[in-house]
């Protein structure tokens, strides 16, 4: 067993979740990020290319004439459809760029606890191939659900947001369908509810932060073209900046920093899980207690 292995079939307390989150990904940080860039990255640039490519074709909405016609303004009509065909490449694009992440990472922690810290990188892409539409039925149940909550209040949504952002993590380590991962959520969460809240915020708040720190350039740099600095605004380059390569590319490197720190999350949910579930069931303890057994036996 790798010394650094840090086991997540145990209890813990809020703490201990934040820092075994960051610890599992120092000690895993070359070999999880080479598995996930081989298995999402080529989903990743796609969806970063797309998003370029609708940033840049935004400013065509901008300068739109709804009198233009193909006779009169050609480029005008294709940059339109451009817009339109960036706008859904960079949704499809997303959505399985997403869902491949939280696939892997879910997949990755799997493999991670099943072999002693070792991980089977070609187990973990089968997995999360074979399994990706029903992260994506599941993540349609999930996203129906609390935003039907959300619309009516605030406090429904966010008591449903609780244990529906388990369900991923219980059809994965449960081995259990969409629909049974769904509604198994709340019977993990119960009576437990306040502390899940707790720590999903604390690491939210974390990420929230972390990830905005690379969005500041991006907006120092608009600031800047915009005359905000000098205290003299040009409305020109108001409109400019959605062209402007330097400031697509700080984009894209905030949005790309806002993705990965997105793991961080899924490690979270993913220790939330075992403790509840050690909690309920002591399912990693009688699995110690067995193979103590069989040490002794031997």
């Amino acid at each position: 067993m790798n010394n650094q292995y840090i086991e997540f079939k145990k209890k813990r307390e809020l703490g201990d979740i934040l820092t075994d989150t960051f610890a599992f990904l120092r000690t895993q940080f070359k070999p999880f990020f080479i598995t996930f860039f081989k298995i999402v990255g080529p989903y990743l640039a796609v969806f970063l290319i797309s998003y370029g490519f609708y940033f840049s074709s935004f400013s065509s909405i901008l300068d739109f004439d709804p009198n233009a016609n193909f006779e009169s303004s050609p480029f005008a009509v294709f940059s339109s459809i451009s817009f339109v065909l960036a706008a859904i490449a960079l949704l499809l694009s997303g959505i399985a760029t997403y869902v491949l992440s939280q696939a892997t990472t879910l997949y990755y922690i799997q493999s991670y606890t099943e072999n002693n810290g070792i991980v089977n990188m070609a187990e973990i892409r089968k997995n999360t191939y074979k399994n990706f539409w029903s992260f994506i039925g599941l993540g349609i149940l999930v996203m129906l659900s609390v935003g039907i909550a959300f619309i009516f209040c605030c406090i429904p949504g966010i008591f449903l947001y609780v244990p529906l952002s388990l369900s991923f993590a219980i059809m994965v380590y449960s081995k259990r369908s969409a629909t049974d991962s769904f509604g198994y959520s709340f019977d993990l969460v119960k009576d437990h509810w306040w502390m899940t809240f707790a720590t999903i915020f604390v690491v939210g708040l974390i990420v929230t932060f972390a990830s905005y720190a690379f969005s500041i350039p991006a907006a120092i740099y608009q600031y800047f073209k915009m005359g905000v600095f000098s205290g003299e605004l040009d409305a020109e380059n108001m409109s400019v900046n959605f062209i402007d390569p330097i400031y697509i590319i700080l984009n894209l490197i905030s949005t790309l920093a806002q993705f990965l720190f997105n793991i961080i999350s899924l490690v979270a949910i993913a220790l939330i899980y075992f403790n509840l579930n050690e909690i309920k069931n002591n399912e990693g303890t009688m699995e110690r207690i067995q193979k103590l057994g069989g040490d002794l036996d031997s």
